[in-house]
């Protein structure tokens, strides 16, 4: 039987706002809302984002405190919840890394590129990377090109990453120069998931959100859909909410015959137990 499909979904993301979708899920209320909703269609982690008083991005401990205790009044342990540490311009290493540390959240997503973005700040990013697998802190490694899979790699075979069952994000169709040279890109990281020595899951913009998840249902993969990363059902409408994408999703793994993975799922596939 092939392995369970996980279902990510990412709600909200770092930018947009009210005024690109009229429902984008911000306040601890519309997420447990959302919560629901995505659960209900399918979805297994929901990567979370918070926002401050002018709802810009934020990495407050609070604000993920409040977002997770609304989430989990919503759902109890339907859900993964898996926060950001996305810097988003605004914050150092040191300071998304020490969220993680006050916050200790069950799961973590983390741009390699950010926390170690050489080798010089390898010392310090190999130490928290131990932290987080002593206080089982379930990280997920957010790879945007060629040049991070290959750090990634290199990381996992030295022991640096030192989990026995790690989970990578790619990130499918960054803007590029030209659309020729996106096209190729994409490309490239598709085919890259798939010499990949670990679970992998991957996440598109716009309208090529759908292909990647046809690619990942059909290839042994993951997906992550949600408003972070497109808002649009095609070239006009809004999706109606973050729980559509998530039944789409769930109609195709059905297509390809590979089932939805649970919570229960995910928890046995990296030995969250």
């Amino acid at each position: 039987m092939p392995d369970p499909f996980i279902i990510m979904s990412a709600p909200n993301g770092a930018r947009r706002q009210k005024l690109d979708h009229p429902i984008l899920p911000i306040t601890p209320a519309e997420l447990a809302e959302c919560a629901k909703q995505i659960v209900a269609q399918g979805a297994s982690i929901l990567h979370l984002h918070v926002r401050d008083k002018q709802n810009q991005h934020s990495l407050d401990v609070e604000q993920y405190r409040s977002a997770i205790s609304a989430i989990r009044a919503s759902v109890g342990d339907q859900l993964l919840i898996q926060v950001t540490s996305e810097a988003v311009g605004k914050y150092t290493r040191f300071e998304q890394m020490q969220m993680v540390r006050d916050l200790k959240p069950e799961a973590v997503s983390l741009a390699l590129r950010e926390i170690c973005p050489s080798e010089k700040e390898l010392p310090e990013a190999a130490e928290f990377i131990s932290w987080m697998q002593e206080e089982r802190v379930f990280p997920q490694y957010i790879l945007y090109d060629q040049s991070d899979i290959g750090r990634f790699t290199s990381l996992l075979a030295r022991g640096v990453i030192e989990t026995q069952f790690p989970f990578v994000l790619l990130v499918i169709g960054r803007k590029q120069s030209s659309q020729i040279d996106s096209n190729l890109e994409r490309a490239k990281m598709l085919d890259a998931a798939l010499e990949l020595p670990c679970p992998w899951a991957i996440c598109g913009f716009g309208l090529h959100e759908k292909q990647c998840v046809s690619f990942a249902t059909e290839n042994a993969g993951h997906i992550r859909v949600g408003f972070e990363n497109n808002i649009l059902r095609n070239d006009q409408d809004l999706l109606q909410n973050n729980a559509e994408m998530i039944g789409y999703c769930a109609e195709i793994a059905k297509t390809a015959s590979r089932p939805v993975a649970s919570i229960d799922d995910v928890r046995s596939m990296f030995h969250l137990e």
